[in-house]
């Protein structure tokens, strides 16, 4: 059995999620994919179970009654991944925007000694690609208010390219984490970081989706802001770390 598990949530994703699998499947690490399906009415679950029959082992689905979020998602195959006894969970998305020739990348960095390995677009090496500009603006704006207001040094802490190890994991608390959009992402750096543990930004290219419908909104922007000023308020007033740590 591999120790590392891709966790890819989908929602009306046909166009990308067997492209997605067959890429990352074709490494010789041998990566195992749990695809995380909020009841997409465009028949993503379907070609995913297709593919499961050829794959036995090595692909999974985890479907959810309707579309619930990033966040909760992700905490779904969290605690999957915990429970199958994997060492290193990565997250990643299903539209090619995250590059599956990368995820060697953030496996080395672990493997040298990292908890947490980021995929980062805004450290030296790293770059974003096909974006308009409102997307940048919104996105190292986001980037820049976290580090003032958090004083967290991550330069891409709304990055959703990321590898896990196992103890960082078991480490949270999941039932206080609320967050479904960019304050998610933001939420597990941050309580990594808190709780202690080793985090190192890899970069990589971001190419925007060229295929299929963006999930970003407003209120995704809205909870971010709000998010990061009641985390950082939390830790102020000394209840963060008993409020995310687990046991």
């Amino acid at each position: 059995m591999s120790n590392t598990l891709v966790i890819i949530p989908t929602y009306n994703e046909k166009e990308n999620i067997a492209s997605i699998i067959d890429a990352v499947l074709s490494f010789e690490a041998g990566y195992h994919i749990l695809v995380i399906d909020d009841g997409s009415p465009d028949g993503t679950a379907n070609i995913v179970r297709d593919i499961m029959q050829n794959n036995a082992g090595r692909v999974f689905i985890e479907c959810r009654p309707g579309k619930l979020g990033l966040g909760t998602a992700y905490i779904h195959g969290f605690k999957w991944a915990l429970s199958k006894g994997y060492e290193y969970i990565i997250e990643m998305d299903a539209d090619f925007s995250h590059n599956p020739k990368d995820l060697d990348r953030l496996c080395a960095a672990c493997d040298e000694g990292v908890d947490v390995a980021i995929g980062s677009r805004y450290v030296k090496g790293g770059s974003t690609d096909n974006w308009p500009l409102d997307r940048k603006i919104y996105s190292q704006g986001g980037s820049a208010y976290t580090r003032i207001i958090t004083g967290m040094s991550v330069k891409d802490p709304t990055a959703g390219f990321v590898c896990y190890k196992r103890k960082v994991l078991d480490s949270i608390n999941f039932d206080n984490i609320k967050f479904i959009g960019y304050a998610f992402q933001i939420e597990m750096k941050f309580a990594s970081w808190k709780l202690g543990f080793k985090i190192k930004e890899v970069p990589i290219k971001f190419v925007d989706r060229k295929i299929g419908v963006s999930k970003m909104s407003k209120g995704i922007i809205k909870e971010a802001i709000k998010g990061v000023l009641n985390m950082q308020w939390l830790f102020i007033t000394g209840r963060y770390v008993k409020y995310i740590k687990r046991g």
